[in-house]
């Protein structure tokens, strides 16, 4: 569980002069104010008894209850993004309304999914969602990562026909393969040769990549993934979605599974199969996607290797990956 009070998310700083800095707030009282004041004016809601507020980067999250029941308030103050955040809250509602496990936000007044509100600094860009019930991902639970996997197809098959300018994407779309062999040419640090060998080697042998991109979730991990009894309750924070392939996606997630804001350690191989057994029960991978993710998963494997004190062993990991 995170901490009651003010806390940082996963940075090692003191959180209140992270508060007051960035946001403004001369005190974690002078938050819970201005959250309530703005859920009254804003949503009609009346709050109490804020409990908890997590800073993470540029932006900060609440939860509190109130007379509507338990809710998160989620804020951010960088403008780049505010258009994007605008598209990933309205997804939620969209994809919610498919029947897809999310925590769909709760209008303002104005029917509004996401608001900007004036802050003590500058402007906010403010959501409201219900708070669900459930517990972060338990990789060791087999069954609700079975399910898990099965959720991620469920997105993806969802998402497939899902245009929006304003979702985020890459600067510059390129397939895997162009993506992978440009970065083994201009951006391995070497932190895993035999690795980057071996990836080398796959991704010469594969044909060319023949998939079509659409919006991912791009960060589907314990942190974000709410299950209860092996089933998930919801996914949580659309905020980094991308344009990419599923099967990126897919590999992503089985190298970032059992990641937890400070705690980051490798997803056993167990965990990856059961992950991609559910994801297949609901979208069977094609022959030349099932390589691919082979060749997929070894790159995240090498690029979540940190560049200096690695004690939860990514490099080893890497460079064991796929030769078992």
């Amino acid at each position: 569980m995170l901490p009651s009070g003010l806390s940082m998310l996963w940075e090692t700083v003191d959180p209140q002069e992270a508060l007051r800095r960035r946001f403004g707030f001369g005190r974690f009282s002078e938050a819970v104010e201005w959250i309530c004041t703005a859920l009254a004016r804003e949503w009609g809601v009346a709050a109490d008894d804020c409990h908890r507020l997590v800073i993470s980067g540029e932006n900060a999250i609440a939860w509190l209850g109130s007379d509507r029941g338990a809710l998160v308030v989620k804020w951010s103050r960088t403008l780049a993004q505010f258009d994007g955040l605008a598209a990933s809250t309205q997804l939620l509602r969209w994809l919610g309304d498919r029947g897809l496990p999310v925590a769909v936000p709760i209008p303002t007044a104005g029917g509004d999914d996401r608001v900007v509100l004036d802050g003590p600094v500058g402007p906010l860009s403010v959501a409201v969602l219900p708070e669900l019930d459930g517990g972060w991902l338990d990789v060791e639970d087999l069954t609700a990562v079975r399910a898990a996997g099965a959720c991620l197809a469920d997105l993806h098959l969802a998402l497939r026909g899902r245009t929006d300018p304003r979702l985020r994407r890459p600067a510059a779309m390129e397939p895997p393969d162009r993506r992978i062999r440009r970065w083994l040419s201009d951006s391995d640090p070497g932190l895993a040769p035999g690795a980057s060998a071996r990836l080398r080697t796959l991704v010469a042998a594969l044909p060319p990549w023949d998939g079509s991109p659409q919006p991912v979730h791009n960060d589907f991990r314990s942190a974000n993934i709410l299950t209860r009894g092996g089933h998930v309750v919801a996914v949580l924070d659309f905020d980094e979605v991308a344009w990419d392939h599923p099967v990126s996606d897919l590999a992503k997630a089985s190298v970032y599974l059992g990641t937890r804001f400070r705690n980051w350690r490798p997803t056993p191989d167990r965990v990856r199969r059961e992950l991609r057994a559910g994801y297949e029960s609901v979208r069977p991978l094609t022959a030349l996607e099932s390589r691919w993710l082979e060749v997929l998963t070894l790159w995240q494997a090498v690029l979540a290797i940190p560049h200096s004190h690695d004690p939860a062993a990514w490099a080893r990991a890497a460079e064991a990956d796929g030769t078992g």
